[in-house]
């Protein structure tokens, strides 16, 4: 299992919990990654959002694009995978910035390609929101124009979205990098078989992710391409006993007054206990990172990380909180 975790640049990771006493600030993510690398982590997730999605609106977020090409210049073996939603950037303009950026790290950037779902933010910028299908006809093309461009000498494009004339990028990246992209539409899923190369998941129990993992595999066998890698995203707590975990867990997911992004929760509010809890951790953490239930002593978390591993998973993308001192005691006491 490789283990990855996710650039707190919203702030931290907890809709529930105001201060996580981690800022999103470049001092913060430049602490985090280099100390990662002395704790054997493989992978850094930066976020791409303009609007801060976890703490608010209005509270800061930083950019992942420049936040990625600081951090190649001051990590070694980290390696970096960077959200990029197509309709924010010209793919021609992208594969040159990006195969800068993967010099500077000497190979060790990674796409993580994500088709936009917040209308609001490209309202709010005054950027291009495709529909469900258009999105992901989009992101072929953007993919199609970045990898010609990374592999050809002179790249010419005619398609729908995207046009490039004899257009040329030097230098190239030191090495083609990783496409890692998710979704669980068939468009989504048919786009990332033929033109990427891992599939990343939201949290889900092991039971859940060996058949979408089966599913994936098949299809891409189906389409003669090379095996992918799979990664799916975690919120991790481990602590001595079980008890204080599960208080841990009660802390990060109790609310006292509902926040301003409840207000669409009428329905919720009137489910059963069961539902409510199960909402409650759904929207407290992000990207379903409670499912996975990793929540518990090293030796429960290992025999859970097992699991995911005996059903195809070569990645956990995971989140904690406060990163620093968390990440540290995940690494000492279950990565090693």
């Amino acid at each position: 299992m490789r283990f990855g975790y996710w650039m707190p640049v919203f702030g931290g990771w907890l809709r529930n919990v105001p201060d996580e006493g981690m800022e999103a600030t470049w001092d913060y993510a430049k602490r985090i990654a280099q100390a990662s690398e002395r704790w054997g982590y493989d992978l850094s997730l930066i976020a791409e959002l303009n609007l801060n999605d976890i703490k608010g609106v209005e509270q800061p977020a930083l950019d992942a694009w420049s936040t990625a090409a600081a951090l190649a210049a001051v990590t070694e073996t980290l390696e970096l995978m960077v959200a990029v939603r197509p309709n924010f950037h010209h793919p021609a303009l992208f594969a040159k910035a990006a195969a800068n950026i993967d010099r500077i790290a000497g190979g060790r950037l990674a796409l993580n390609v994500v088709s936009s779902w917040w209308a609001d933010e490209a309202k709010q910028y005054g950027l291009q929101f495709d529909q469900h299908d258009d999105r992901y006809a989009r992101t072929s093309e953007w993919l199609d124009v970045v990898d010609g461009l990374w592999t050809q000498e002179r790249f010419s494009f005619d398609g729908r979205f995207y046009q490039t004339q004899d257009a040329i990028c030097s230098p190239k990246p030191a090495k083609r990098p990783t496409v890692y992209a998710g979704g669980e539409s068939d468009k989504a899923k048919a786009m990332i078989v033929a033109q990427c190369d891992a599939y990343v998941m939201h949290g889900d129990p092991a039971e859940a992710i060996a058949p979408k993992i089966a599913d994936m595999a098949a299809q891409r066998e189906a389409a003669g391409g090379p095996p992918m890698q799979y990664g799916m995203a975690a919120y991790a707590i481990v602590r001595d006993s079980e008890a204080e975990a599960k208080r841990e867990l009660e802390r990060i997911t109790t609310v006292d007054v509902l926040p301003a992004g409840y207000a669409n929760f009428d329905q919720w509010l009137s489910g059963t206990q069961l539902e409510r809890e199960l909402k409650v951790q759904e929207y407290s953490v992000s990207n379903r990172g409670l499912r996975p239930n990793l929540v518990g002593t090293p030796e429960q978390l290992k025999e859970r990380i097992a699991e995911y591993e005996a059903a195809g998973l070569d990645l956990l993308l995971l989140q904690m909180s406060p990163q620093l001192e968390e990440m540290e005691r995940f690494s000492a006491q279950v990565m090693h």
